[in-house]
């Protein structure tokens, strides 16, 4: 109920005067305790209401006030090892309090990566740090990757009019031709969990209610994965224009894009984007709003995302019900990733029918693949759904820099792919799913034969300690004491129990709310089947 209460104040003022934002603008003010309760006192709520919120995000602790630069500490950057030289150099200019972390700024493709004053760079050596803090960066320094395709492009072919593209809604007056095109074309989410997208659709629709949103989650920020900027940054209308096509279906005429605070330039050009249309009257009697993350990996979970958007503390939601029925401010929501939406004006002009014959039967389209900087070929491929994972690597990564044991796929909740069994699988739901890994975001981060997997393991359980929402306690507290037992196993006289350690994983994958939790063990169990030689030492 409390919550309930707390969303319906902040709904009184809504996206025009949100609180989210505000929260954010007031923790970086001169004074901001005392304006954080006048804050409270504006929207009717407890002080202690805006502090948690204020008190959660990386980006507006009071304690992180201090940090001028923000470094990277994803997983690509981690196993390419190049962040501690970074902080190094980064001392010759600001004070070791001055520097801070982000958990992943989309340079996984080069690493040496930071955020400095609203931009991203990879600086690997002490001159490329002094010219971008000139202001004066070399081109090498900036967020520069190949993109490619191995068939139709969907996502990767650039528009050449806009008021063109978006002219195909003329041709769908009858809305539920849409939701049917979407159900023949058998588009899942792309941020995971496959989801078919006509039937969100379809739930929101019927929804008897004045006002629906549509929500674009632009916040699911796996280290590894910068597939999501490359299609803020590169085809931001594509984007667009699938939320614009869901609203006018479902009757919705607000469209809110949750885009993460790691990727500034991602909102700037959707920013560009949205006045663009706005000024030519594009998308009429429809408003766009850009919601900017502050620093939370668990935003990426739905209804944590709209909790953030709300100014509550993003915490994981009990469900039923669903987004659909009570999502943003408790209104009927579609909520889905960036890549989903861009896929939706192919379907519409080129059918359902023809979507449905690229890739395989139950696995359809094509899926944008993150290769990091152990390829030496890096950046964003477009690849056919059920494509040989050997082919991507070979064919499009060209191979490897160095020796590599093993492949994260799918962000820091994806399964560990050892190197021998990349002949086996193609890049699909079900052969990595029934293979004991995910497919996920189809980021690919690489671990090199010298970098040790209990390293690996002790990062991913830091991290969903570090971002968990603290909701549930298995997740809360498992995910730190399996932190524990890993770190203690490498600097002190100790010896795990694997069965207290496999007990812990199962606690964590039944009993969390959402993925974070849910999802850790995943990894953490295949480096133990796959890796059981080398981690043998650290147990009982």
């Amino acid at each position: 109920m409390a919550n309930k209460n707390t969303r319906s104040l902040s709904a009184r003022k809504g996206l025009k005067d949100n609180l989210f934002e505000q929260i954010a603008t007031q923790t970086k003010s001169e004074n901001p305790t005392q304006n954080l309760q006048n804050l409270a006192k504006d929207f009717l709520l407890n002080d202690a209401v805006v502090a948690g919120t204020a008190s959660f995000y990386d980006f507006t602790k009071a304690e992180n006030k201090k940090y001028k630069i923000f470094v990277c500490s994803g997983t690509a950057c981690m196993c390419a090892k190049t962040q501690d030289n970074l902080i190094d150099s980064l001392q010759d200019f600001f004070n070791a309090d001055e520097i801070g972390h982000a958990a992943c700024v989309g340079h996984c493709h080069t690493n040496s990566a930071f955020m400095y004053q609203d931009k991203t760079y990879s600086a690997k050596t002490k001159v490329d740090i002094k010219n971008i803090l000139a202001k004066e960066p070399a081109e090498h320094t900036l967020n520069k990757y190949v993109v490619s395709c191995n068939t139709t492009p969907i996502l990767t072919e650039n528009i050449t009019d806009v008021k063109n593209f978006f002219s195909l809604t003329e041709s769908f007056t009858d809305y539920s031709k849409v939701i049917q095109e979407l159900k023949d074309s058998n588009l899942r989410g792309r941020g995971g969990a496959g989801f078919p997208f006509w039937f969100k659709l379809d739930a929101v629709g019927k929804e008897n209610n004045e006002q629906k949103y549509i929500v674009c989650n632009a916040d699911e920020g796996d280290p590894g994965a910068f597939s999501d900027m490359y299609l803020l940054e590169k085809q931001v209308f594509k984007v667009l224009f699938g939320m614009y096509i869901s609203g006018l279906t479902v009757g919705a005429n607000t469209g809110v894009l949750y885009i993460r605070g790691e990727y500034p330039d991602s909102i700037k050009i959707t920013n560009q984007a949205i006045q663009f249309l706005e000024k030519e009257n594009v998308t009429p009697n429809f408003t766009w709003k850009i919601i900017r993350g502050q620093g939370s990996y668990v935003c990426g979970e739905e209804t944590a995302l709209l909790s953030s958007i709300e100014g509550l503390r993003p915490e994981v939601r009990v469900r039923p019900p669903y987004p659909a029925q009570y999502g943003l401010y408790g209104k009927p929501t579609v909520l889905s990733n960036v890549e989903t939406f861009a896929n939706i004006h192919w379907i519409l002009q080129n059918t359902g029918k023809a979507y449905k014959n690229i890739g395989t039967e139950q696995s359809s389209g094509t899926k944008l693949v993150s290769l990091d900087s152990f390829f030496n070929t890096p950046g964003i491929y477009e690849i056919e759904m059920g494509t040989p994972l050997t082919e991507i690597v070979n064919n499009y990564g060209n191979g490897f820099k160095k020796d590599i044991k093993a492949i994260q796929i799918g962000g820091p909740l994806g399964g560990i792919v050892p190197i021998e069994k990349l002949d086996s699988l193609q890049l699909d739901f079900e052969s990595l799913g029934s293979s004991g890994f995910l497919l996920g975001h189809a980021s690919f981060v690489c671990i090199p034969k010298e970098f040790p997997i209990i390293k690996y393991i002790e990062h991913l359980l830091k991290f969903t300690a570090d971002e968990s929402c603290g909701k549930c306690y298995p997740c809360r507290i498992g995910s730190f004491r399996g932190y524990e037992m890993v770190k203690k196993a490498q600097q002190k006289n100790y010896k795990m129990d694997r069965s207290l350690l496999n007990d812990l994983l199962e606690t964590l994958e039944i009993g969390s709310l959402c993925a974070l939790g849910g999802g850790v063990p995943l990894p953490i169990k295949n480096a133990l089947q796959y890796f059981d030689a080398e981690l043998k030492e650290y147990f009982a």
